[in-house]
């Protein structure tokens, strides 16, 4: 993703933090680009978009909320340090906080989930998880309150969302979200890691685009703030 334009994951959805420098309509379009670059990933997300001291008129903010609504994203809040610009998303309904949408209770499917009474304990300790003995194909989704584990390849334009880890025993190109509950030791293992996106907790990661890589198999985790890659080993 262009760095103009950077995500962070938060508990009602994605952070969308637009810098500010440069033309609006030229952040805007960018935005809708990554977004039609990744569909899979954004499809049904909500967003708070941060776009700082920047004025942005109620015309503005109107067409870009059309633009992403077309593409299922929706925008519950634009945080702003400019009062023309926060008026302008007051008018077209919008909160102006986190705050205020950390008030309103988390519409999540992961919230229902929770709800569930747990399993029985087994005498060898373990977590729920899903199995799926093939490939995911393009447009598959998986949604876990436990584990992932895949037998098979993970295609570009699926995308797996589980609050524990995602084990691939194959090549992982979709899009993965491991501990979306916050879990910040979930990992995402695979034979050959190459995600479009991905996703630990909070923290979000793109494959560098190398064709060069030897594939081999890997470990995602979160160290130092950020997602590092290591080896795959026993």
């Amino acid at each position: 993703m262009d760095d103009s334009i950077t995500l962070k994951g938060i508990k009602q959805g994605l952070l969308v933090t637009m810098k500010p420098e440069g033309r609006w309509s030229d952040l805007a379009t960018r935005l809708v680009a990554q977004i039609d670059a990744q569909s899979a990933f954004f499809r049904g997300a909500q967003v708070a978009l941060a776009v700082g001291p920047r004025e942005v008129r109620r015309h503005e903010l109107a067409n870009l909320l059309k633009l992403l609504s077309a593409r299922d994203v929706s925008v519950l809040a634009v945080l702003s340090e400019d009062a023309a610009t926060i008026g302008s998303a007051r008018k077209l309904g919008l909160k102006t906080s986190l705050t205020e949408l950390e008030l309103e209770p988390p519409d999540s499917s992961f919230e229902a989930l929770a709800e569930l009474p747990p399993p029985i304990d087994p005498e060898e300790h373990g977590t729920g998880g899903v199995l799926i003995k093939r490939t995911l194909r393009n447009g598959r989704v998986v949604h876990s309150d436990g584990h992932v584990v895949v037998l098979g390849d993970v295609n570009a334009g699926a995308v797996i969302v589980a609050r524990g880890d995602v084990i691939v025993w194959g090549r992982l190109r979709g899009t993965v979200h491991a501990g979306a509950g916050g879990d910040e030791s979930a990992v995402v293992c695979a034979l050959n890691l190459a995600p479009t996106q991905l996703r630990i907790a909070s923290y979000i990661t793109i494959s560098p685009d190398d064709s060069r890589r030897k594939a081999r198999p890997e470990k995602a985790l979160v160290r130092n703030g950020r997602i590092e890659a290591e080896a795959w080993e026993p």
